[in-house]
């Protein structure tokens, strides 16, 4: 998604963020991740207001003082940056990838099942196994930050079972054009 974003080129319009869209937001984030909202008070304080960031392909970018703070595709889930997810590592549901898969990960490629299913790999017990279109951060083994983040394509179940394919689409991984921006 973010694999050749230029800012200069690539932003079509920044406008403020009405209060009551704010409010919607920030319930809305609170309901999809798994965030207390004091927490989420530290990434973005009640009073600060915000910035949409409109942006090619309908990628929308929200951002905090110029830093972006979390994004979405259409009408999709909010994710947060991978700087954002680096600082408070549980907001989102955990997914690894075993050592094999990290240099596809880092080119942008989508994770595959057997890269999570392998012995390096991590999905999460049966118990807590996440559907399908689940907003998910992608772990790599041996490291102790998050290295990318996506969406399942299958639920964790099916993922086990099938064992072929996409497991995980990246949206969003380290070294990609969004990782390199600091400001917009």
């Amino acid at each position: 998604m973010f694999k050749k974003f230029q800012p200069s080129t690539d932003i079509s319009g920044q406008t403020s963020v009405k209060s009551s869209v704010q409010r919607s937001l920030r319930s809305s984030i609170l309901s999809q991740w798994t965030i207390d909202p004091e927490t989420f008070d530290q990434i973005w304080p009640k009073k600060e207001p915000i910035t949409l960031v409109k942006c090619r392909e309908h990628i929308s970018i929200y951002q905090l003082h110029g830093e972006p703070l979390f994004f979405q595709h259409y009408d999709g889930p909010l994710f947060p940056t991978l700087k954002i997810l680096h600082k408070y590592p549980f907001i989102l549901p955990k997914v690894g990838v075993d050592r094999g898969a990290i240099r596809f990960l880092l080119a942008g490629a989508h994770m595959m099942c057997p890269g999570l299913t392998s012995k390096g790999g991590y999905l999460p017990a049966a118990d807590e196994g996440l559907p399908a279109e689940t907003p998910v951060a992608i772990f790599a083994e041996g490291k102790e930050n998050a290295v990318g983040l996506g969406t399942t394509k299958l639920s964790t179940e099916e993922m086990k079972k099938v064992n072929k394919g996409v497991g995980v689409e990246t949206v969003h991984y380290l070294g990609d054009d969004l990782w390199a921006v600091d400001k917009l």
